[in-house]
């Protein structure tokens, strides 16, 4: 079966994003930032725990909405609360 490869598209703020995604679990990081015609971040690939997504800067032609999230389970409060 192929991989799939979760992609959030964002206006112009996704690196900051996969970072701020990344600080929240163990063995995450952002692992490649690609850059646009103008040098700003365009595609922006990082790991949540081993499990890879892509952000996209894909500019204002798409909101950002819950139509599309990731799911975290957690063991109980004081985890979400982390």
């Amino acid at each position: 079966m192929p991989t799939t490869l979760p992609c959030l598209w964002f206006d112009r703020d996704g690196l900051a994003a996969a970072q701020h995604y990344a600080s929240l679990f163990p063995n995450s990081s952002v692992t490649s930032v690609s850059p646009g015609p103008d040098g700003s971040p365009l595609v922006v690939e990082f790991s949540l725990d081993g499990r890879e997504h892509l952000i996209l800067n894909g500019g204002p032609g798409y909101a950002l909405s819950p139509a599309f999230s990731i799911q975290v389970l957690c063991d109980g409060q004081a985890e979400v609360d982390r």
